[in-house]
């Protein structure tokens, strides 16, 4: 049975254009949102990169780091 591909959650292209205007690096993005060393690079790509039902706790992380409201994400 083939797989079928996840609908884009509403908030990720939100998440997108927000980090795409911050101009900041994927290490620097990591970092704000509390990731250390090499974790903080992999953690913000694999966020960015989610495009189906992103956590809860992620989406808080992300709008602290970028200093907006989770709600200006959704």
């Amino acid at each position: 049975m083939p797989k079928t591909k996840k609908k884009e959650d509403p908030a990720m292209p939100a998440v997108r254009k927000a980090y795409m205007a911050s101009k900041l690096s994927l290490d620097q993005l990591g970092q704000k949102m509390g990731y250390t060393g090499d974790m903080a690079r992999k953690a913000a790509w694999q966020f960015l990169n989610k495009t189906s039902d992103p956590r809860l706790s992620m989406l808080r992380r992300f709008a602290k780091a970028m200093g907006v409201n989770v709600k200006d994400l959704l």
